[in-house]
């Protein structure tokens, strides 16, 4: 009996959810239709008009194609991105699955527009952006290019209006506009998906932002209720107890006169290198005072040039071991209906998660 339906290992329609329910993404698709139809409509009257000026059938077509090549060239706002909170990650083709998923589509298909409005993913989302303008930019393909500025655009945005997080921000577009000039004055060298002028507009635009971040004026609050003053020493001692960020301590202790005597201890900066570095590390790079006392200060920052410090998230992605699926895992959910984040089939869930850290995240798709 032949088989008279559509494929059934082909993806299907693209569908999106709406208040009135699940419709089909095809509205660019009507939105060419109706140029398509305009134009011949226009063709025929220019046609029967007698004008001296008469457009051919193959100027008409090629007009046709200028058109949706601009529609969706011009558009360099709007964003290519699924919602979707998981993906298969799979590394090879199978009979039910062509081809293998990609960095540039595994960045376009989660929610990452999303995820740097959740306080807990953000620092996550950057840590990532960060890995990959380092390393990864070129290997994108042109949407995943695309998508990836919206996203960094979105975040600077973000960082302009509520003033959180700029030094994170900073070293991002450091280290991107570094990889830019790379890739500006050794061109040829490299293969480039774009023009060379979209990649010096990109280099522009980071410039740019670098320059807003920089005359960003912190606006002092005016707030007559409980301030960090009021409180009592030893709560604002375990306050910077809590940071794990050296530089997070240095700039808190510029607040107020007490807070920076309290950044300067020195058992604050030991527990603070005995949790990134090793003891053996420690050794390598011994820095004595006069008195022959330990600068645990300045040996934290001489051994983060030389080691990698530990990295904290509030939120990161997970991957199923089980099913190999890439997810966003929500915990609200997860907590009031037992929803693991994506369709697992495993009999424990919980038991097949694992933490994806950002070089986890790039690592797996390296094949």
């Amino acid at each position: 009996m032949p088989f008279l339906g559509q494929d059934w290992r082909s993806p299907g329609w693209s569908w999106i959810k709406t208040e009135d329910g699940w419709k089909r993404c095809d509205s660019c698709n009507q939105e060419l239709r109706s140029e398509n139809n305009q134009c011949t409509v226009n063709h025929s009257i220019i046609l029967n008009s007698g004008e001296e000026e008469i457009f051919s059938n193959k100027e008409c077509e090629y007009a046709s194609k200028k058109r949706k090549k601009d529609h969706f060239g011009n558009d360099t706002t709007a964003q290519s991105f699924y919602r979707e909170k998981w993906i298969y990650v799979h590394k090879e083709s199978t009979k039910e699955r062509h081809g293998y998923c990609t960095l540039g589509e595994a960045f376009n298909r989660l929610d990452f527009s999303s995820a740097i409005q959740d306080i807990r993913r953000f620092t996550y989302v950057v840590k990532l952006l960060q890995l990959i303008a380092k390393s990864q930019l070129t290997s994108l393909s042109g949407v995943a290019q695309k998508n990836y500025f919206n996203i960094l655009d979105k975040i600077v945005q973000k960082v302009l209006d509520d003033h959180q997080n700029p030094r994170l921000i900073k070293d991002l577009l450091q280290d991107l506009s570094s990889t830019l000039c790379i890739l500006v004055r050794g061109v040829g060298k490299s293969v480039l998906v774009g023009n060379i002028n979209i990649w010096s507009c990109r280099l522009e635009t980071v410039l740019s932002w670098q320059q807003q971040l920089q005359n960003l004026q912190m606006t002092k609050q005016v707030n007559t209720g409980l301030t960090l003053s009021d409180l009592p020493l030893h709560m604002l001692n375990n306050i910077l107890y809590r940071f794990s960020d050296g530089w997070d301590i240095v700039t808190l202790g510029q607040v107020t006169p007490t807070l920076s005597i309290l950044s300067e201890d020195r058992r604050l900066w030991k527990k603070l290198c005995q949790y990134h570095f090793a003891e053996k590390q420690f050794c390598r790079h011994l820095i004595l005072s006069e008195k022959g006392h330990i600068e645990w200060k300045l040996m934290y920052f001489t051994l983060q040039k030389y080691y990698p410090t530990k990295e904290q998230y509030g939120d990161t992605l997970h991957f199923c071991r089980h099913c190999s699926i890439l997810f966003w895992k929500d915990y609200h959910l997860a907590w009031l209906f037992k929803d693991s984040g994506h369709p697992c089939t495993a009999a424990d869930p919980d038991s097949c998660f694992m933490p994806v850290s950002p070089q986890h995240f790039i690592d797996l798709f390296k094949f």
